[in-house]
């Protein structure tokens, strides 16, 4: 068991390696410090002195990878790829455009975010296995035709019509809730009630039919054929077997969501307000703030291999046999 969570670190390690200098490439060898100047500063009538001020104050007017004016250590240290993007492993972002430290708003960022992904993703996954279990168990029936049909309208909607008809439904007509914004402790509630009810509406007609398609496929193996044989009622055999081994793609599928856990919904926080990382990663490319976006792509990917780790290691309990690979 050690030695297969040991082996799924050490693959992981050379990846987020990988991350950063395809990070480090687009941002500062495609993209070049130059190029970033001229887009703040404006691309027409700028000045090679106002250029190389504004890479100074940023810290961009050093090498790219060696710096042949500095001794010893220095020479790789006093680089942009160490102070930008090595720093980056033990999470030092840097400044952001505006002077803030952006390590700081990630961590004050978090909060918001958390509050709405963490209730979308497991009151969501409750939602979304029950009601498929139960299209499974009617299959063949008008429950698993409309609930099919059901699916297909909700994927067939964009999120953006959600948001927009939430919003002008629950909080412009009805008065239920705010319309926008945040607030700290328990009154943050009535912020968030809406973002969250969009965020499983919006998922549910993908997530339920896939976990259908994941159960109906379950329900034609020799197993459950054998389960029948000895007699177990269909509710056992659907509730108990079934769901026991689907785990493995249920599990391969929630990891997907691991990500946005910390990062949140880049549209529902922007429509409403709520100052977590979604909005922060929104402002930041409205902005051109480049600091801001290497770090959220940076903490994205790790998070993401993270969270491969994680559903390796959960496989090792639904399925034994992994252990051994």
């Amino acid at each position: 068991m050690l030695n297969y969570i040991l082996r799924r670190i050490l693959y992981a390690i050379p990846i987020l390696i990988g991350v950063n200098l395809l990070t480090f490439t687009l941002f500062f060898v495609v993209n070049t410090p130059d190029d970033m100047a001229r887009m703040q500063l404006g691309i027409k009538y700028v000045t090679p002195e106002a250029i190389e001020k504004w890479k100074t104050e940023r810290g961009y007017d050093k090498p790219l990878l060696l710096n042949h004016k500095e001794e010893k250590w220095r020479k790789l240290t006093e680089t942009i790829f160490f102070e930008k993007s090595v720093t980056m492993f033990i999470f030092n972002f840097g400044q952001a455009d505006d002077g803030r430290d952006i390590t700081q708003e990630i961590k004050s960022r978090m909060m918001p975010s958390l509050a709405i992904a963490l209730p979308v993703f497991v009151l969501g996954l409750i939602v979304y296995i029950t009601c498929a279990l139960l299209m499974v168990f009617f299959r063949a029936t008008y429950i698993d035709f409309w609930g099919v049909v059901l699916c297909v309208a909700l994927m067939s909607i964009s999120s953006l019509f959600y948001i927009i008809s939430g919003q002008f439904l629950v909080s412009k007509l009805w008065h239920l809730v705010p319309i926008s914004g945040y607030g700290s402790g328990l009154s943050a509630g009535k912020f968030l009630l809406l973002p969250i009810i969009i965020g499983i509406v919006s998922s549910a007609g993908s997530s339920t039919r896939w976990y259908r398609t994941i159960f109906l496929e379950e329900m034609n193996k020799e197993y459950v054929r054998t389960a029948r044989a000895k007699g177990l009622s269909e509710h056992i055999v659907l509730f108990r077997h079934v769901l026991k081994n689907a785990m493995i793609p249920i599990l391969t599928g929630a990891v997907v969501v691991v990500p946005l856990l910390f990062l949140g919904s880049l549209l529902v926080e922007s429509f409403f307000g709520i100052p977590g990382l979604g909005s922060y990663t929104i402002d930041a490319i409205n902005s051109q703030d480049f600091a801001i976006v290497r770090a959220m792509v940076f903490l994205g990917s790790m998070l993401y291999i993270v969270g491969l780790i994680l559903t390796d290691i959960s496989y090792t309990f639904v399925d034994p046999r992994i252990r051994l690979s």
